[in-house]
């Protein structure tokens, strides 16, 4: 990996804001909105950010959280806002706030989901590339860094949890 310090990126210089009129296309079996197509503007909109403030390619590593909020409806306009509330060596945290106008309504738009992704920035060959740090602007941003340090560390720690537990139980001949 490029070991090349980069020059860090406030929190505005990714940040973007997705838009799309949800239609009868869209719909589950309870003819409200999918959630896997929130989960694909969601995905569409934490990847384009990632791409931003990474300056290239970057993939989706894991969704860390999902919170479906309120259901979507057909001719709801979605509103998908995306930042990089935190930066590792080639890893990014994308935060995502899903807020929904309601066609027939004139009230303020609705916050409909929430998510947490995080990114990897990869190289031509496909192999992970350094990112620049992130800066936080506001209160705000600071305290959304902090809490992504906070899933980091929970993702890391139940990801070696499983791995011993999965060590553990192939030492005692248990097949997965």
């Amino acid at each position: 990996m490029n070991e090349v310090p980069l020059p860090p990126k406030p929190t505005s210089a990714s940040r973007i804001t997705l838009s799309h009129i949800m239609s009868a296309h869209d719909t589950n079996l309870l003819g409200t909105v999918h959630g896997g197509v929130v989960m694909k503007l969601v995905d569409d909109a934490a990847g384009a950010v990632a791409g931003r403030h990474s300056e290239g390619p970057a993939v989706t590593g894991a969704m860390d959280e999902m919170a479906f909020l309120e259901p979507v409806r057909v001719g709801d306009l979605l509103h998908v806002k995306a930042q990089v509330n935190w930066t590792g060596r080639s890893s990014m945290e994308v935060g995502v706030r899903v807020m929904a106008e309601r066609w027939n309504e004139s009230g303020p738009a609705q916050h409909v989901a929430s998510a947490y992704l995080v990114f990897v920035a990869v190289d031509a060959n496909g192999m992970p590339r350094a990112v620049p740090e992130v800066k936080p602007e506001t209160e705000r941003d600071e305290g959304r860094y902090q809490e992504a340090q906070i899933r980091r560390t929970h993702r890391l720690a139940r990801r070696r949890a499983i791995m011993e537990l999965r060590d553990k139980r192939a030492a005692e001949g248990i097949d997965d």
